[in-house]
Parts: structure tokens; C-alpha cells; sequence
């Protein structure tokens, strides 16, 4: 009884060690930052011929059906406080470059409570003009306001370290007391956004995998025939023709689908979650392409993200280096360079040159071993 009493108590500190000791992924929230920032932004880009259609005052959807539904279900807009054409234009602005500052890390904890008020206030404004896709990003949004996602990856990080080098001591933080305490508010906060966004992509996962089971076409192996058939999403019916005519390998797929879905929460903690995590990858392209859903597919697959390692985003990171630097290296100076037209040729490229009296020697023989790279 004893030892049950103490491992329940070792237990409880290695939690409370968790979520107070040090911020956990915080490479895997800034990714979900620059993602969901990136793609918001892609999105406010690609519907700006219709932005008015959309969320403007010209929207079908007009603000007294909005006023409506926000009676109902208890929403609210900054869309919502004016008629204004210029006002909206000014609030579409304001989402686009919210957006970019979100994504690059400037001020991020400023910009994350403005990106999470504007996604809001788009999504409610027309909640049934868009595909659907942007209902994870407005979650995520949301969830990202309680992390540290602005530690790395970010002009926020860039500019900590800078200061850091230069040792001017400059700090806004409180010292003492009041400072741990802020520290470990802001590192709980950071963890349990954390595991509420893990939770929050495992029920969709879970919850999908289940309706699936329960219908009769995807345990017949017939599902993503109906799916390929619908007028609304064929954006290429040519390619989706195509697709259509492997009827086994769209059972085999819809069989596979099913199956990842349910089991996605019980593979995250051993190997077999990156296989896993790679079909994922393959299905939500799958979804992209067929049926023309792309702000929904890459908001999926960037939170799938978070179940990667930091270790893997530091090994990508320095892959990226490495490689940036190979490209920037000069040419190696045993090779012969190509002629520039900047400087004289190499003899390498060049016969000699000679008259009557024989062969001209030029400084071009002298510098035949070059001591460093030719320009």
C-alpha cells in the first residue's frame, strides 16, 4: 500500500514537474504559428476579389441575418459594428497584415490575441459562406494565444538573442518572486495549450474514424466513390474520373483511412506514429487535389505537426543550413572556372598564344595555381 502511495506521489510530481519546470515543443508551436499564420493569410489573399461576396456588406449573408444568428448562438464581429464599405476594407487590411505579423513572430503575443479576434470575427461574420476549413483554424488560433509560440522561429526570438549577445542588460521583466511566478504562469499556460491542442486533433481523428465506422458505404468499401462523385467537389473531373476507375485501390483506401483515424490516439507515443503521421500527410493532399479543399488539408496537416519532436525541427533546421551554406561556398580553386567576363580566362580554356619567336609567356602560366578563388 505504501509503494502505491508513493508512486501515485512520484507521479503527480513528475506531472507537476511537466507542466512547470521548462515550456515543452516550443519549435512544433512556432511551426503551428508560422503555419496557421501563413494560411489565413493565403486564404485573405485568395478570396480577396470576393471578399465582399464573402464577409463586405454586399454579402448575401447580410448583417441583419448575422445580428440574427449572433443573437442565437452568443458570437459577435468587429464586422458587425459597421456598414461602412470603407470600414470593412479597413478591416480586411488589418486581417491581412495581422496575418503576416502573426506568422513572422512580431510581437507575437500581441499579434496572437489580434490574429484570434480577427479569424473570429471572419468566421462568424459569414459562418456559411466558406468550406468549412477555416473552423480549425479558428480553434487553433484561439489555443495558440495561451503558448509560447513566439520563442523561436521568430523575428520576436531573433531580436531576444540579439540583446542577449549585446549584453546591455535592457529587461522588462519583474525580478524576485514576481518573476518565477511569471515564468511558471506563462510555462503552465504554455503546456496546457499544448496538450489541449494534442487533445483537440485526437478527437478529430477519433470522432471521424467513429461516424465512418457506423456508415454503411465506407464498410462496404464504396465511399470514396460517392465522394468522387459529387458536383460540388470535382474541382478536376477528368482527374477524379480517373481515380474513380481503381474501385479496389479506393476500398484499400477507404479501408486505410478508417483505420488510421481510429487508431491516430493510440500511436503517438512509439514509432509508429510517424508512418502513421506520413499516410496522414498523403490522405490530406489526397483531399486537396480531388476535392478542391486546400485551406482544410493544410490546416490538418499543420497540426499534425505537433506530434513531431523538437529534435526533428533541430535537425531540419541545421539540414537547412548546411545546405544554404553548400549553395553560398565559392567555387574550389583545383577546378577550372568557367571564363567570366570580368577577368581574363584561364589557360585551361586558352591555347597558347605565339608568334614567329615561339610561345608568348603571359602571366596567365604564372597564375595557372591560384592561391585563393578566382572572382
Amino acid at each position: 500500500m505504501a509503494t502505491e502511495r508513493l508512486s501515485v506521489r512520484d507521479r503527480s510530481r513528475r506531472l507537476y514537474a511537466l507542466l512547470t519546470e521548462r515550456p515543452l515543443s516550443l519549435y512544433a508551436t512556432a511551426v503551428l504559428r508560422i503555419g496557421y499564420g501563413l494560411l489565413y493569410l493565403g486564404f485573405l489573399l485568395r478570396e480577396f476579389p470576393h471578399r465582399d461576396e464573402i464577409w463586405g456588406p454586399g454579402s448575401p449573408w447580410t448583417p441583419e441575418l448575422a445580428a440574427e444568428l449572433y443573437d442565437q448562438t452568443g458570437w459577435a464581429s468587429i464586422l458587425a459594428l459597421s456598414d461602412s464599405r470603407t470600414y470593412f476594407e479597413l478591416c480586411y487590411a488589418l486581417a491581412v497584415v495581422v496575418s503576416a505579423l502573426f506568422a513572422l513572430g512580431w510581437r507575437t503575443r500581441a499579434m496572437s490575441v489580434l490574429f484570434a479576434l480577427l479569424v473570429a470575427s471572419f468566421h462568424s461574420r459569414s459562418i456559411f459562406m466558406t468550406d468549412g476549413g477555416d473552423n480549425l483554424i479558428l480553434l487553433m488560433a484561439f489555443y495558440l494565444v495561451l503558448t509560447a509560440c513566439g520563442r523561436r522561429w521568430s523575428l520576436d526570438a531573433r531580436r531576444a538573442a540579439r540583446h542577449g549577445a549585446a549584453g546591455d542588460g535592457r529587461t522588462t521583466a519583474p525580478t524576485g518572486q514576481l518573476r518565477w511566478a511569471r515564468t511558471t504562469l506563462v510555462t503552465v499556460l504554455h503546456n496546457c495549450g499544448l496538450i489541449v491542442i494534442a487533445v483537440q486533433v485526437c478527437f478529430l481523428y477519433g470522432s471521424a474514424g467513429l461516424y465512418k465506422v457506423q456508415g454503411g458505404t465506407w464498410g462496404g468499401g464504396t465511399a470514396l466513390h460517392y465522394v468522387l462523385n459529387l458536383d460540388l467537389f470535382r474541382p478536376w473531373p477528368a482527374l477524379s474520373q480517373i481515380a474513380d476507375e481503381q474501385t479496389v485501390l479506393l476500398a484499400i483506401t477507404g479501408y486505410a483511412t478508417v483505420l488510421l483515424q481510429v487508431a491516430f490516439p493510440f500511436v503517438l507515443f512509439g514509432r509508429l506514429k510517424y508512418p502513421v503521421l506520413t499516410m496522414l500527410l498523403g490522405m490530406h493532399i489526397g483531399i486537396a487535389v480531388l476535392m478542391g479543399l486546400p485551406l482544410f488539408s493544410g490546416a490538418m496537416i499543420v497540426a499534425d505537426l505537433i506530434f513531431l519532436p523538437d529534435r526533428f525541427y533541430l535537425a531540419l533546421g541545421h539540414l537547412c543550413r548546411r545546405l544554404a551554406r553548400r549553395e553560398l561556398r565559392p567555387t574550389s580553386p583545383s577546378k577550372p572556372a568557367s571564363p567570366s567576363p570580368e577577368g581574363p580566362p584561364t589557360t585551361a580554356l586558352l591555347p597558347q598564344q605565339g608568334g614567329p619567336d615561339g610561345p608568348v609567356k603571359s602571366g596567365l602560366h604564372a597564375s595557372s595555381s591560384p592561391s585563393r578563388p578566382p572572382s
